[in-house]
C-alpha cells in the first residue's frame, strides 16, 4: 500500500505555514528562543544561589574570618 498524496513532512508544513501565516510561525519561533532564554537565565541564577536562601530563612551569626561571609551580599 502506497503512502497517501496528501502526506506532508514537517519541512513542507513549515515551509507553508511561513508562507500563509508568517506572523503566527515567526511569533512562535522567538517565543520559543525566549523560553529558551528564560529557562537558562533561571539556573544559572539558581547555580549561583541569586537569594542567599539559606542566609535569609533564618538567623545566623559568623565570625569574620568564615569563609562563608564572602557569599553573603551587604544590601
Amino acid at each position: 500500500m502506497a503512502a497517501p498524496a496528501t502526506r506532508r513532512t514537517l519541512g513542507q508544513l513549515l515551509q507553508q505555514g511561513w508562507n500563509e501565516i508568517p506572523e503566527v510561525i515567526g511569533s512562535t519561533g522567538l517565543a520559543v528562543v525566549g523560553i529558551v532564554l528564560g529557562i537558562v537565565g533561571v539556573r544559572n541564577y539558581i547555580a549561583r544561589d541569586g537569594d542567599n536562601k539559606r542566609y535569609k530563612q533564618v538567623y545566623v551569626i559568623m565570625r569574620p574570618d568564615d569563609p562563608r561571609v564572602a557569599k553573603i551580599r551587604k544590601d
